[in-house]
């Protein structure tokens, strides 16, 4: 139902644990890619190993927090496929973790720009391509913490709140004009931010923290950020020609109840 046979897809946030599954998947059901992201070594290295399957793959290594740099790797998407179908705008980092009394101010601006500023831009750029051709699906990236408070984070929370509004207005603006826009909310998800988060927990421990973390979810386990990719895929795809405005938990049931 997710085929993707024909499209071009942006991904950034490609070299990262999310971006660069979601990025496999995409590819696997056909779609054309443009890869993104600031490390510009781990990119070249990610586009590689895409283009050894067989996909046809672009990379361009940009600053997503940056106007110039999003306005560059839009073009050069242009450029390269003649249109933009879709859009994972996926760019963030957790930051770091203290108390909101005690939170540092230049982190605090550091992750609003990296985090929340790069999902404006990336509407900000790719949209106008997708209202003329009257079609396109963005997905934006949020969290589950876009639901709930997170303890210590809160720029990262703070940020993620953001990507649901900033994913609502815009599905609201150009519903009717021919894009879409949506947001998956990740759970407790298996990458290296995770483990760098975890090890900066009291008392840190990582199989100890991977349980603890796993717990949250009625699953009781970890995801995986190929199962994050398998929904990008279906929210970019025509499968999900009826969904505008949605915010995805892809959370093991995590918002789902109360855990004891």
């Amino acid at each position: 139902m997710s085929d993707l046979t024909g499209k071009s897809v942006i991904v950034t946030g490609a070299a990262g644990a999310i971006g660069f599954a979601a990025a496999e998947v995409l590819a696997a059901k056909g779609a054309a890619l443009m890869l993104v992201d600031i490390a510009g070594d781990r990119l070249a290295q990610k586009a590689a190993e895409l283009r050894a399957t067989g996909a046809r793959v672009e990379s361009t290594q940009a600053d997503c927090s940056n106007e110039t740099d999003v306005q560059r790797y839009v073009a050069a998407a242009q450029k390269a496929f003649g249109r933009i179908d879709g859009l994972f705008n996926n760019a963030g980092t957790p930051g770091k973790l203290a108390p909101t009394y005690e939170y540092d101010i230049a982190e605090f601006d550091r992750i609003m720009t990296v985090n929340l500023r790069s999902m404006f831009l990336g509407l900000r750029f790719v949209l106008p391509v997708m209202v003329g051709q009257k079609a396109g699906s963005i997905v934006n990236t949020a969290s589950i913490a876009s639901e709930r408070g997170l303890a210590g984070a809160c720029a990262y929370n703070a940020t993620k709140h953001g990507v649901v509004g900033l994913t609502r207005t815009a599905a609201s603006e150009v519903g009717a004009l021919g894009p879409r826009v949506n947001c998956v909310l990740p759970g407790v998800i298996e990458t290296p931010l995770l483990h760098a988060m975890i090890e900066q927990m009291p008392d840190a421990d990582l199989a100890a923290g991977m349980k603890r973390l796993g717990g949250v979810a009625s699953q009781e386990r970890v995801g995986q950020p190929v199962e994050i990719g398998e929904v990008v895929a279906f929210l970019i795809s025509d499968a999900s020609s009826f969904v505008n405005g949605a915010s995805w938990a892809v959370d093991g049931g995590a918002l789902a109840t109360i855990r004891n």
